[in-house]
């Protein structure tokens, strides 16, 4: 909105000063003695043309430099003694929208041309006034150039700052960001360190006298493992360490097994050509199928459930399943893990629904978009 309101005042400034120099220009041609020969009305035109063609200078500053430069020739020759204020006013804004080769070179030659313009009206002009006249202009054409220059490089100095700010102001947030990744880590890192080894010792403990190992015991310590590795994950993602990637599709069938073995009927179908997707795309997909199948152990009471990823042209679709306790006239509560997976599907412009079935159980369905690969 703000630009939008900066982009119609610059406009309107701009008709302003075309408008204002077309009248000057206009008023200035008026105020010699002239009759209404075709060639004078040519002139008044040429004058007029000259100042409104300004208005475009913001937007097309090379084609307003040659109009109004054409414009300054004609009504020259037409005999109308006039500076030529509307070609400098578009050396200005030539100069500072990064043009200065192309005004230079326009300037020398109108320079050169304007005063054969001025020798083919049939009004005699004075030579000494003609020089002092030509001196003038090369003057206002110089202060004109180095105006604009001026501005273009306080305008790209201004620039050069904001970016400083900006990339100072993503490095400092980059920072904060890893701190609390490194806090979280170590905070959380001890407590899931305690959990797994106090469950590896319960299992050994367990074997070693022969006895059967409960299955709950088993899923906490697949559980405490797992969760280190996603810390370890998340934190080496965060300091953009390329040696350890963080998991992708690779690791899905890892998810299964993981689930299988803490006594889930677990099954995975890819469908479709394997093809090249993005790491965020990937890493999505990923946490979408992890957080399912916690859901399942945690939540749904299920026997089984069932993981698709099917490779589509322009989609990555996602479907897990399982035949838990929900229905739909009993949905559960989103907890923060749907939420989180809401998040990172739209973040990626991708659909998500997550719903009870007719039949009981509860699916989750994503549909990631995928660019095409050459």
């Amino acid at each position: 909105m703000g630009t939008g309101r900066f982009v119609v005042a610059a406009g309107v400034r701009d008709g302003a000063v075309a408008v204002g120099v077309a009248g000057a220009l206009l008023a200035t041609g008026l105020s010699a003695e002239r009759s209404a020969a075709p060639l004078d009305l040519l002139g008044y035109v040429l004058l007029v043309a000259g100042g409104l063609a300004l208005a475009a200078g913001r937007r097309a500053p090379v084609a307003v430099l040659a109009v109004t430069g054409l414009c300054a020739l004609g009504y020259q020759a037409a005999g109308f003694d006039v500076p030529v204020v509307a070609y400098l006013f578009a050396v200005y804004a030539a100069v500072r929208a990064g043009h200065r080769t192309v005004a230079v070179a326009a300037s020398v030659v109108l320079l050169a041309v304007l005063p054969l313009a001025a020798l083919v009206d049939l009004r005699e002009v004075g030579a000494a006034y003609a020089q002092a006249r030509g001196a003038l202009e090369i003057a206002w054409l110089i202060a004109a150039g180095a105006a604009g220059e001026a501005l273009r490089q306080a305008e790209r100095r201004a620039d050069e700052a904001e970016r400083t700010r900006e990339e100072t102001a993503r490095r400092r947030a980059d920072e904060e960001r890893l701190h609390i990744a490194r806090e979280l880590h170590d905070s959380l890192t001890h407590q899931i360190s305690v959990i797994k080894v106090q469950a590896e010792v319960a299992v050994h403990l367990a074997r070693k006298r022969g006895e059967e190992v409960p299955q709950a015991l088993l899923a906490i310590r697949e559980a405490g493992r797992e969760a280190s590795r996603d810390l370890r994950s998340t934190l080496e993602a965060l300091r953009d360490d390329a040696k350890a990637p963080p998991p992708g599709l690779d690791h899905v069938p890892d998810l299964v097994d993981r689930a299988r073995s803490r006594g889930l009927d677990a099954t995975l179908t890819i469908e479709g050509r394997r093809q090249v997707v993005p790491a965020a795309v990937e890493r999505t997909a990923y946490r979408i199928v992890q957080e399912s199948l916690t859901n399942v152990a945690r939540h749904a009471a299920a026997a089984s459930a069932s993981v698709r990823i099917d490779y589509r042209p322009d989609i990555l679709a996602i479907r897990v399943e399982d035949d838990g306790a929900a229905t739909p006239h009993s949905p559960p509560q989103p907890g923060v893990g749907l939420l989180g997976m809401r998040e990172r599907v739209t973040a990626l412009g991708g659909r998500l629904r997550a719903e009870p079935r007719r039949e009981g159980g509860f699916t989750v369905q994503a549909e990631l978009p995928v660019e095409r690969t050459p």
